[in-house]
């Protein structure tokens, strides 16, 4: 299959779905990230500083190709403009699945995000336009948690996220030094407390959680963790 990943900023991504990335490449999935900014300005690092740590993390979670737009960090909006940019983008790669960040969330930039990739989506099946490619409708579309309300959601479903992907995936978020070496938290604790909330429903280490408004099927009973 080819996943493709849309995310306000470098980094939401690895930190929500690092797990579920590096899976689905490790049984051979291409997963595709697409940014929508570049992350600056932001209190400390520089554009070629994150750039550099996103390719880093790449590295770590198997990321086939990560493009990353010039939309303004904090003024990210859902216009028509955008939608045709990111359509464009859809259209090249043709994702069997697209992942893109929820509406609930209290961060404009990744409400933003989920309105202009649900809205690219659509835009990226029209025809008589003006925008590159041929026309292409993904056939799935879910949606993964970034959100900076202090909430427990509860997702459509989870997926297992076994303990050397996980390591990897706390690799992968620390490649972020500039963003994560002065706060005052310590991030590989803070990824294990959510993976294990999640985890812990599934009888599994560590879990994702998503949310779908669409119906999923699934081969049989059998797949029920």
């Amino acid at each position: 299959m080819k996943l493709l990943v849309l995310a306000a900023h470098p980094d939401d991504a690895e930190i929500s779905i690092g797990g579920t990335m590096l899976t689905q490449a490790n049984k051979g999935d291409e997963v595709y990230l697409l940014n929508f900014t570049n992350g600056e300005p932001t209190p400390n690092g520089t554009v070629e500083t994150r750039l550099k740590e996103a390719e880093e993390a790449d590295g770590i979670l198997k990321i086939k190709r990560r493009i990353v737009m010039d939309l303004p960090n904090r003024y990210l909006q859902d216009t028509i403009e955008n939608r045709e940019a990111v359509a464009e983008h859809i259209r090249e790669i043709r994702p069997d699945v697209m992942l893109v960040q929820t509406q609930l969330d209290q961060h404009p930039d990744h409400i933003a995000a989920s309105q202009l990739g649900t809205a690219a989506r659509f835009y990226a099946k029209l025809t008589k336009t003006n925008m590159r490619g041929d026309p292409f409708y993904p056939p799935k579309i879910l949606y993964y948690f970034t959100s900076h309300f202090k909430m427990d959601p509860s997702p459509s479903f989870v997926l297992p996220v076994d303990e050397e992907v996980f390591k990897q995936k706390v690799r992968a978020v620390s490649a972020y030094r500039s963003q994560f070496q002065h706060k005052n938290r310590d991030i590989p604790e803070f990824l294990k407390l959510m993976g294990n909330r999640y985890g812990s429903r599934i009888n599994s280490p560590y879990a994702e959680p998503f949310y779908t408004p669409e119906v999923l099927g699934i081969e049989g009973l059998e797949h029920i963790l």
